[in-house]
């Protein structure tokens, strides 16, 4: 005896909505969902993807949100089962500052590791166009070939231009994801070639040498500036290595600082002193050139 029909869900328009896998990941589901509508609505949504793809992070933006909101409150429970309410607080106000702080560290290390790249780059650009190679299969030859990040921004480079896009255009928004001026001449050179024509791989050797010498400056600048740098760091995490070492090795020798109002204000004061201290030191131990 044949049973009941099943009943093709795809084909019907009141049927619910199911969730596989366990419960706790549908919720999750849901919160994602909920605060990507979110970011859609205050129009958040691109400018963090757009963190997140300079930073090199593959997360979308409301997977990130959550991530941090976890790592916030985790990181606030510890705090507070170890120390006291105020410290808890006060973690919890740095840990979004913190994260906003990786984003931008991880976005300047992908585009050093881009600018470090780029002299080898060109000169596979120059070597494909010396092999007969067109200029796109030479950028997509040099995208297969390069490490990331320099092949995932070919490879958006090509993406684009195989949908309709400028080659120039493309070029030029990587340049200035990556900001690099030293790419950006890079395309200008390869626009200028668009129109009047000439060796172009003869001028990327020029440019090619032009940012090797640029680039030994700048490593002479880093290594001259790596002291600065190290000084800063040691300044502003020797209060806070201070403190944990009296945590833990006197427990109650720090619970003054952290209960009475005079102790609570100057904790304050050194937070905003240590702030305006180390945003000096980043400006004097950076160049632009």
């Amino acid at each position: 005896m044949l049973g009941p029909r099943p009943t093709n869900l795809l084909t019907r328009k009141d049927a619910p909505f199911r969730v596989a896998g366990t419960p706790s990941a549908g919720f999750g589901q849901l919160i994602t969902d909920r605060i990507a509508g979110l970011l859609r609505r205050r129009n958040l949504s691109v400018s963090l993807a757009t963190s997140l793809e300079q930073a090199g992070l593959k997360a979308k933006p409301a997977e990130f949100i959550v991530f941090a909101v976890v790592g916030t409150t985790l990181a606030g429970l510890v705090t507070l089962i170890l120390t006291n309410p105020f410290l808890a607080v006060v973690v919890c106000i740095a840990s979004p500052l913190a994260v906003r702080v990786l984003l931008q560290v991880l976005s300047g290390r992908r585009r050093s590791r881009f600018a470090d790249q780029l002299d080898e780059t060109l000169q596979l650009l120059a070597g494909g166009l010396r092999a007969g190679h067109s200029l796109l299969r030479a950028i997509d030859a040099a995208a297969d070939e390069s490490e990331a990040p320099t092949s995932e921004e070919f490879t958006r480079i090509i993406n684009e231009t195989r949908l309709g896009r400028d080659l120039g255009e493309a070029l030029e928004d990587a340049s200035a994801r990556m900001r690099s001026l030293d790419f950006s001449w890079v395309a200008q050179a390869i626009a200028i070639h668009r129109e009047v024509g000439g060796n172009l791989a003869d001028v990327l050797d020029q440019v090619g040498h032009t940012i090797r010498e640029r680039n030994q400056v700048r490593g002479q600048v880093k290594a001259l500036s790596a002291e600065g740098k190290i000084s800063a760091l040691i300044l502003m995490a020797l209060p806070f290595a201070l403190s944990g070492i009296l945590i833990v090795v006197s427990p109650g020798y720090m619970d003054p600082m952290f209960e009475h109002p005079l102790g609570l204000l100057m904790i304050v004061v050194s937070i905003i002193m240590l702030t305006v201290g180390g945003v000096w030191l980043k400006k004097v131990v950076s160049f632009s050139f």
